[in-house]
């Protein structure tokens, strides 16, 4: 029984363009909860909900996991079983740090250690264009508009297409490496073994490879470059409304809704690449 209803949870949650890792998290969760609680779905109080959530508290976990656990429960209960649950159960998220971001100098340190064209190339885009790890390796050939100086991320975060700026700095070097190692306009731009696509933790390892080799003493990885991309943005003088669509922010949704209508203010923005090589 419990199968059964994960697979109308899954059916659902593809249906509403759910991303595969949230998928797999609310699956371990209502499998947990199940563990727990020991009745059918269909059956469930709000009652038993709440002793549930009570229980994850009292091991301490973070705010945020116990928000995680009550969204799986909320969105199997009352959007795939129809439950009138009502959950509205509140849980303090955990302080967010500040993100670690590379100053302009440290940027330019680790970009001057790097002698293979290929990671130089993921690193820069990392930062130059303010791309998340997972959106770098998921590039195709057919991504790229260089006529326009844009590229495009293809069901991103939120499963929402976006533009991205290409720096003239790497625009040519870029195009010329797309050229030699892309046949096909679905090939994926950057390749692992066998050629298939690289895999996100072969970016992580050489990030961190290239920050050692740089003597950066900060805990570099690849949303350290989408963190420096941001922050130098800000310090070039552009405003958040500038800022906020080229990362694809949730905040940002009804922005993006209206794209052709950013795009003259997303083309006269300028990587802080280019300013930095200028410098």
């Amino acid at each position: 029984m419990v199968s059964d209803y994960l697979y109308l949870m899954h059916k659902e949650a593809l249906r509403r363009g759910l991303s595969h890792k949230t998928i797999k998290t609310y699956t371990q969760c209502i499998k947990q909860f199940m563990r727990f609680c020991k009745k059918d779905l269909r059956k469930v109080t709000k009652k038993d909900v709440r002793k549930y959530l009570d229980k994850i508290v009292e091991t301490k976990k973070a705010g945020n996991t116990i928000n995680v656990h009550l969204n799986a429960l909320k969105f199997i209960l009352e959007q795939v079983l129809g439950k009138r649950v009502t959950l509205r159960f509140r849980y303090s998220k955990t302080p967010k740090r500040m993100p670690v971001f590379l100053t302009q100098y440290e940027v330019s340190k680790l970009f001057s250690v790097i002698k293979n064209e290929k990671h130089l190339l993921i690193l820069e885009l990392l930062y130059s264009a303010g791309l998340r790890v997972s959106e770098v390796v998921n590039l195709r050939k057919e991504d790229f508009e260089f006529s326009r100086n844009i590229g495009w991320v293809r069901k991103g975060k939120g499963s929402k297409d976006r533009p991205f700026i290409i720096a003239n700095v790497i625009k040519k070097r870029l195009e010329k490496y797309i050229f030699e190692n892309c046949v096909y306009e679905s090939s994926f731009v950057f390749k692992g073994r066998k050629g298939r696509r690289l895999h996100i933790r072969s970016v992580q390892e050489i990030t961190k490879k290239y920050s050692r080799k740089a003597d950066i003493k900060k805990n570099v990885h690849p949303h350290t470059l989408r963190h420096s991309f941001a922050t130098h943005l800000i310090e070039n003088g552009y405003d958040v409304v500038a800022v906020q669509p080229l990362l694809g922010h949730n905040s940002a949704e009804t922005t993006n809704v209206y794209i052709h209508m950013a795009s003259p203010s997303l083309i006269s923005v300028k990587s802080p690449y280019d300013n930095l090589k200028k410098e």
